[in-house]
């Protein structure tokens, strides 16, 4: 097991269960795209550096997307000087569909490169949804016989063999796997994304409804699910978010029943309700805003230790607490 850590250096994901080096995770649903970008623009701190063991080089692959998506994608890599350390490998909407069959393999291959040279690398499949679909119409169009939802029964084999290539225990140096699976309505019970779920060492499902409620990133601890848990997690992440995200799940939970008007023990709103509203506004972090895994330790540690009295801050002092804390240790 990989107990070693890509940091995403997003509060919600590195201190709920974090991203191992090696495994892979498949981002579901909305804002996928925006947390795979900023989890490579955040490498920047370890890849300006002069230790090889420390990098981590990001190949980005771009699946059926448009070329203008492509093309504002590269300038805001380029803007955060993150281009020096990624690759960009596109098969664009425009493009043939053996193309964007075959892009993610090419991106594969630069990846097991730096893994078989004893670097670490980062790869984001955007989105496997897309090269599904392109292989389904290669197949139909030679006449193959058609499975469920008209893919080919060897479905997927095409995406096994891309995935499990992502680790070498030999040399202890990985290739980690981000691919991305769009849902229709946020349905993760069809063909595609059962398939890459059970090939995957986890899912960050991200939803819809969360994400026009301004909670960004938009990710749903309760269908959000690792297979490694907390092993990648350093030692001070795990004693200060090691009951965040069972807290989270609980106020959730009560939450469903709370606005139906259900009568509820005073001291279970305090507990779970109030607390829960305050850890839900504590982890939303801005686009393109990273922090250091130290800043979420020192962030975290306000938020969750706080002995009850954070649930009784309001939320436009918190965050102005939260921040003086942070300043205080600059």
């Amino acid at each position: 097991m990989c107990r070693s850590q890509a940091p995403a250096h997003h509060k919600a994901m590195d201190g709920q269960d974090g991203v191992p080096l090696g495994p892979e995770s498949v981002g579901v649903q909305t804002g996928k795209t925006a947390i795979a970008i900023d989890t490579i623009m955040n490498q920047k701190r370890f890849n300006n550096g002069t230790d090889e063991k420390k990098k981590l080089y990001c190949i980005y692959v771009a699946i059926g997307q448009k070329r203008s998506t492509v093309a504002q994608l590269v300038k805001r890599l380029t803007d955060a000087e993150a281009m020096k350390y990624t690759f960009v490998v596109s098969a664009t909407a425009s493009n043939a569909a053996p193309l964007q069959y075959l892009a993610p393999y090419s991106g594969c291959s630069m990846g097991e490169f730096f893994r078989d040279n004893g670097m670490h690398a980062l790869i984001i499949y955007d989105d496997l949804s897309k090269q599904a679909v392109a292989y389904r119409q290669m197949s139909l169009l030679l006449r193959r016989p058609p499975g469920r939802e008209a893919y080919h029964g060897d479905v997927f084999y095409l995406h096994s063999r891309l995935l499990e290539s992502s680790q070498d225990e030999k040399k202890r140096c990985y290739l980690t796997a981000l691919p991305v699976i769009e849902t229709q309505a946020g349905d993760v019970s069809t063909y595609i994304p059962t398939n890459v779920i059970s090939i995957t060492d986890g899912q960050i499902f991200l939803e819809t409804e969360l994400f026009y409620k301004g909670i960004r990133p938009a990710i749903n601890v309760g269908l959000s699910v690792s297979r490694v848990g907390s092993a990648t997690q350093t030692k001070a992440m795990k004693q200060v978010a090691g009951t965040m995200k069972l807290e989270l799940a609980q106020y959730r939970e009560v939450a469903a029943f709370a606005q139906f008007g259900s009568d509820l023990d005073a001291a279970i709103r305090q507990l779970l309700l109030n607390r829960g509203v305050r850890l839900t506004e504590l982890l939303k972090q801005g686009q393109y805003c990273p922090m250091a895994i130290e800043e979420q330790h020192q962030d975290l540690l306000t938020q969750i230790r706080a002995d009850g009295q954070i649930s009784e801050t309001a939320d436009a002092q918190l965050k102005r607490i939260v921040l003086t804390f942070l300043a205080s240790f600059e």
